[in-house]
């Protein structure tokens, strides 16, 4: 059938095992489409699909009914999996996934392949409470995908972030556990710890990997019995969050050295998502770039700025070893030197790998005469240069060079640089 009315009759008048549903069709749109033929044909297996990149749509499907979606155009192979995997869910018994509001939250910027198929993970995770474990390099948006996981989920709680790397292993108990009053010195409270204060929402592990061996059997424990014990009581508290832990690290390669516990691993591991670096979907970075310099002019209440194609390139041709966290703080610096809203390739500062030139290709937009200074002077200059633009707003001076205040104040009084207006 090529149209709803019609899809929708041929599914009253004879059984039906699978349906591939189109969103777009001539009278109609598959999502309207979805309920009704689930109505008549609970037991069919749907697959959306769309060539739309829209995650809200996705997710919409997913708690309509629909076992899975795919992206056009097509691939055999790929459509094929995905058929095979709907039909085996089929012969479970399917979840009743009512219609829910979604939040409106910004979506994941990129079109690349890879991009797409996080989108659907975030969109199978949002409508599941299974435990999530997100890998990516650093910078590549872990705590992003974290968070539009729990935003577009049916979690009322909040989303409570913890890095497991930020804090030592003596404090990290008490801040995910809780501690009693007396448990310790300097504990002259009663104080819930991260997995009850975030109640029904979802608590963040990030840096999973660092976890020193002792809170990996205790986490383990929390999400076997979803019950916690605080440091120094006796009491089971029942716990309600769901969790979605993040790492740079390859946690089943860490337990094979024993460095990390692999039932650990799994219990995180339920669904997996797997974050692509920027150097792997360069066609990305144009979507990127525009989407990061209209946030920092918002920021920053300066007019939107545009790229030349020279920079445009060399953005594109850069490795990024530290993925979008880096386009943005480059991207954000170009802001502050580009004075007329143009930004060319002598504005773009990348961070120099070690060795030598970008794998990528030979360094741009870099000053030959700066070989030929120190950089102490370097730093006093473009320090000046950033704090002019700023008209002498430390904070955002601070933003932009990516230092703290006390690092900027000593950088002033190191370089006897001085204040606009002062």
């Amino acid at each position: 059938a090529t149209r709803c009315e019609a899809g929708l009759a041929l599914a009253t008048s004879q059984a039906i095992d699978l349906v591939l549903l189109d969103q777009q069709l001539p009278d109609g749109e598959g999502i309207d489409l979805l309920p009704k033929l689930l109505e008549v044909r609970p037991d069919a297996a749907v697959v959306m699909m769309t060539g739309q990149h829209d995650l809200e749509l996705a997710i919409l499907a997913i708690r309509r009914g629909a076992r899975d979606f795919v992206h056009k155009p097509l691939k055999p192979g790929s459509l094929q999996a995905t058929v095979d995997k709907a039909l085996a869910q089929r012969a479970d018994s399917p979840d009743d996934q009512p219609e829910q509001p979604t939040a409106p939250v910004r979506d994941l910027i990129g079109r690349s392949e890879a991009m797409l198929e996080v989108s659907k993970q975030i969109a199978l995770s949002a409508t599941s409470s299974a435990t999530v474990l997100i890998h990516g390099e650093s910078g590549t948006g872990k705590e992003v995908v974290a968070r539009l996981i729990h935003q577009h989920s049916n979690r009322k709680g909040p989303f409570v972030a913890v890095n497991c790397a930020a804090i030592v292993d003596t404090l990290l108990e008490s801040e995910l556990f809780g501690h009693e009053k007396g448990a310790f010195t300097g504990a002259d409270k009663t104080k819930p710890g991260k997995f009850e204060l975030a109640g029904d929402g979802t608590l963040f592990l990030d840096e999973i990997a660092e976890l020193a061996p002792p809170l990996q059997a205790k986490l383990l424990r929390a999400l076997q019995e979803r019950t916690v014990e605080r440091v120094g009581g006796t009491a089971s508290i029942p716990v309600n969050a769901r969790i979605v832990a993040a790492t740079h690290q390859d946690l089943f390669a860490r337990a094979q050295a024993g460095g990390f516990r692999e039932d650990l691993a799994y219990r995180l591991n339920v669904i997996g998502i797997e974050l692509p670096p920027l150097r792997a979907r360069p066609d990305d970075i144009p979507l990127l770039a525009v989407a990061l310099l209209d946030k920092a002019a918002r920021h920053n209440g300066q007019p939107p700025a545009r790229l030349t194609a020279p920079a445009l390139d060399a953005l594109q041709r850069h490795a990024w070893p530290g993925n979008v966290r880096e386009l943005e703080n480059i991207l954000t610096q170009a802001l502050v030197l580009a004075r007329d809203g143009r930004i060319t390739v002598d504005h773009l500062r990348f961070r120099q790998p070690a060795g030598g030139q970008s794998p990528a290709g030979p360094q741009v937009g870099v000053d030959e005469a700066l070989v030929l200074r120190t950089l102490d002077e370097v730093e006093a200059e473009h320090i000046q240069r950033v704090l002019d633009h700023t008209g002498g707003h430390k904070g955002r001076t601070c933003e932009v060079l990516g230092i703290s205040r006390p690092a900027l104040d000593r950088k002033i009084q190191k370089y006897g640089l001085s204040l606009p207006g002062r």
